[in-house]
């Protein structure tokens, strides 16, 4: 693992649609704060910022759906 925050910038939000899956990483020696990073359909990585409104729903979704890892 790299010693250092995944998340340099984070995205408010995102539609649930265009998400696959979610990875949550808690605040560690790596880095300080917790990183929520969702896997989109297409491919991509988009970091979302855990404390918006937004990403704290789609967090729950996923969750109560058990897409996390």
């Amino acid at each position: 693992n790299e010693l250092r925050c995944h998340c340099l910038q984070t995205l408010q939000g995102i539609h649930l649609k265009n998400i696959q899956s979610v990875k949550m990483t808690p605040p560690g020696p790596h880095c300080g704060q917790t990183e929520v990073i969702a896997t989109l359909k297409n491919g991509q990585e988009a970091c979302l910022n855990p404390e918006a409104p937004m990403v704290k729903k789609i967090i729950n979704k996923m969750l109560n759906k058990g897409s996390t890892n």
